[in-house]
């Protein structure tokens, strides 16, 4: 019997994994908050920013109120630092959500929009020296769809010419380099140790939906540098490091203790649920047989893709979409409008406040991309059945 004569929905996406395998263990942690009596910057949102940064293997972890606030903040600091100054250029992919470019706006940088390598959908490093001018101060690294941007190379170039590098983390929860979940370290050559080629600082985003998700908003920087760090704490905290008194003009976007508490009781479970996310891309890329949709392949290592969505490309996206609509089965695009063309950015280059030149590639995976089912809930035989409808798209 075909497995389209027996299902009937499959969701793009479902939370049951995490009553499943958290039991009563998330009530128990809101109540532990509700007991305590404190709520913002208390014990818990503390343990949570050491054990992430352990995680991370890195020295610090802020926890603020969103994604968007954490890439915000972060470049924020490194102007307050006098390693950026407003006006300064930041080359940033052309592939990304919004929020990318938004955040860099905010701080009052102008984003430099870089075509993707299509086979990747990441950052095209070999775009990165003709994207330069001599007001670029820094690369924003985005992880796009929970895949590693080639970090070692992008690290070298920006080395080279003296820029920073931040990460946009924000799909890409426990993907690394290598064993010690070093996002962004680079190893030396025939030595095993990271070298001094590394990002900044890295955004999270902790929205109910990411690999690591928490129950309403939030988000965090984390980084080795305790300076950067601290002055994100203040700028997320009205600009003060001391009650009732402002060293910076800040904002509030702080990580609240029930989130806090929430992502505590998730962190364990997060290398259980990357990995069978990644045992069912592997069965996307292995059983997946149409010629007239395009998959991204899977990385060398493994570890460098934690699949936060699974894209494929289709000339015909939208009949296929209905297709698989028809058989129950949900997707989503991603992203369906380029930064670029949204409506927010219209006249941005010609007052200066974008710069970009053509980009058919950006364009056109937003004019095909499709994001299948992906997530720690789904079953085998639904994802037999995502293959199989895919398979049957004529």
């Amino acid at each position: 019997m075909l497995f389209s004569q027996v299902m009937k929905h499959v969701p793009f996406y479902s939370l049951d994994y995490v009553e499943h395998d958290l039991g009563s263990s998330l009530g128990e942690s809101v109540d532990a908050v509700i007991k305590s009596n404190w709520y913002i910057r208390g014990s818990h949102c503390s343990s949570f920013e050491k054990s992430f940064a352990a995680y991370c293997g890195k020295k610090a972890c802020v926890g603020v109120g969103n994604g968007l606030d954490a890439l915000t903040l972060m470049l924020k600091a490194s102007i307050v630092l006098g390693r950026m100054a407003e006006g300064d250029e930041v080359i940033v992919p052309a592939n990304t959500f919004v929020a990318t470019v938004l955040a860099v706006r905010a701080a009052g940088l102008v984003p430099v929009l870089v075509e993707p390598d299509p086979e990747t959908c990441n950052l095209d490093v070999a775009r990165l020296a003709d994207a330069c001018s001599e007001k670029t101060r820094a690369i924003l690294v985005v992880h796009l769809y929970g895949r590693l941007a080639d970090m070692p190379a992008i690290c070298e170039f920006a080395k080279a010419h003296n820029l920073l590098v931040f990460e946009d983390a924000a799909q890409a929860h426990g993907a690394a380099l290598d064993e010690n979940n070093l996002l962004s370290l680079v190893p030396s050559a025939g030595s095993g140790q990271a070298s001094r080629l590394s990002s900044d600082s890295t955004a999270y985003s902790f929205y109910p939906t990411k690999n690591l998700g928490a129950m309403g908003d939030g988000g965090a920087v984390v980084t080795d540098d305790l300076e950067l760090a601290q002055v994100v704490r203040s700028l997320g905290n009205y600009g003060s490091e001391q009650k009732y008194v402002n060293k910076y003009v800040g904002v509030n976007s702080r990580l609240d203790e029930i989130q806090a508490a929430i992502l505590l009781a998730k962190l364990p479970h997060l290398d259980a649920w990357n990995s069978r996310r990644s045992e069912i891309a592997a069965r996307y890329c292995a059983e997946i047989k149409n010629s007239q949709v395009r998959l991204t392949p899977l990385p060398a290592n493994p570890n460098a893709h934690v699949w936060h969505v699974f894209p494929v490309f289709c000339e015909r996206r939208d009949e296929l979409q209905e297709f698989l609509k028809a058989r129950g089965i949900e997707t989503l695009v991603h992203y369906p409008i380029p930064p670029h063309l949204q409506e927010a950015f219209v006249g941005a280059v010609d007052r200066g406040e974008l710069r970009h030149g053509a980009l058919p590639l950006t364009e056109e995976l937003a004019r095909t991309e499709l994001s299948i089912p992906m997530g720690p809930s789904l079953t085998d035989d639904q994802v037999a059945y995502v293959v199989e409808s895919i398979n049957a798209f004529i």
